[in-house]
């Protein structure tokens, strides 16, 4: 049975009694802090304001109360990994190099996964062992819109069907392989399409922070028995994004008309139109798309994956996170 929205996070209440069963331990966001122990803070409140996203009032307390444990935590995992490399390597009397850590970062729109996926970026490769860090997201690997308008899928963008999974599944198989100089397609936000012949080189990253939507997401069955690697098969940690949908719905419209205001002004900007709407007008198209796109896929897709990650960040409404859930090991 899946877990609903509550009833995950109601769980946490009840994970002392001796008849709960949960594959997660839950803990307040000043319990998770305390996780921090010794963990320095790398980052200035300036670079902070300078990776968090629109509307995101993330500041250095939030990084030092939740990040920074994280930072800890995800240390600990590459530096267990590393050790089971280098063991397996011992019995196998294998002398090549390690493959990449592989981070995923899974959310609705609006809830901050590009926030949380930078500033780890930035924590991450100022550890003292100085690894390289890249990041990824997937908006990349949308289809082209003309490819969308033609499969009638311009209404789902975001949705699973959107995405060309063979070329997510190839790029992060061979950055598992070892492969130097993997591509990795670029997205623009402002024509709101992939864009022909660009890319972006990945090489030979120690760590690589994959974000997006549906990384999460798991797939049907071939009826012919063909082996079908799912995107976070490739994964060694995959982290959740999470909030209330009311909250998540008042951020997304409430992003929408701050853009309305800024990008959306550029005459060259996809979705110049809504600059010349009025508020009220505004106001209700971005709740139309929010009920008609991201609510539904919310629920039909992104949701469902929650209890497939290792680590789970509740926000309050507030934007900063409350509650956090780790899976037990």
């Amino acid at each position: 049975m899946p877990v609903s929205e509550n009833s995950f996070w109601s769980a946490a209440a009840h994970q002392d009694e001796k008849d709960f069963v949960s594959p997660y331990r839950f803990f307040t966001a000043d319990d998770w802090a305390e996780f921090r122990a010794d963990t320095p803070l790398t980052l200035s409140e300036q670079e902070v304001r300078k990776l968090r996203s629109m509307n995101d009032p993330i500041s250095l307390e939030e990084v030092e109360r939740i990040y920074l444990s994280m930072s800890r935590l995800l240390s600990s995992h590459v530096e267990a990994s590393l050790q089971l490399f280098k063991q397996r390597s011992k019995f196998l009397q294998f002398s090549g190099a390690k493959t990449p850590f592989i981070i995923g970062v899974a959310g609705s729109v609006a809830v901050g996964k590009s926030t949380t996926a930078r500033i780890l970026k930035e924590l991450l490769a100022r550890w003292p062992s100085s690894p390289k860090v890249e990041l990824i997201t997937t908006d990349g690997f949308l289809w082209p819109n003309a490819t969308l308008e033609q499969e009638g899928l311009m209404e789902k963008k975001g949705f699973p069907e959107s995405y060309d999974v063979a070329s997510v599944l190839r790029f992060l198989s061979a950055i598992k392989a070892g492969e130097d100089r993997v591509k990795a397609p670029v997205y623009s936000h402002f024509n709101y399409d992939v864009m022909p012949d660009q890319f972006v080189s990945v090489d030979r990253p120690d760590i690589l922070i994959f974000e997006g939507i549906n990384v999460l997401q798991s797939r049907d069955m071939p009826k012919g028995g063909d082996s079908i690697p799912l995107v976070s098969d490739y994964f060694d940690f995959s982290i959740f994004m999470d909030a209330n949908e009311q909250d998540i719905e008042e951020w997304y419209v409430s992003r929408f008309m701050q853009l309305r205001e800024t990008a959306f002004q550029d005459p060259g900007s996809f979705f110049h139109r809504y600059s010349q709407l009025t508020p009220q007008e505004a106001l209700e198209e971005a709740k139309g798309l929010w009920e008609r796109i991201n609510l539904v896929n919310l629920r039909q897709n992104i949701l469902p994956t929650r209890p497939r990650a290792d680590l789970v960040l509740k926000k309050g409404r507030n934007h900063l996170i409350e509650q956090v859930a780790l899976r037990k090991l």
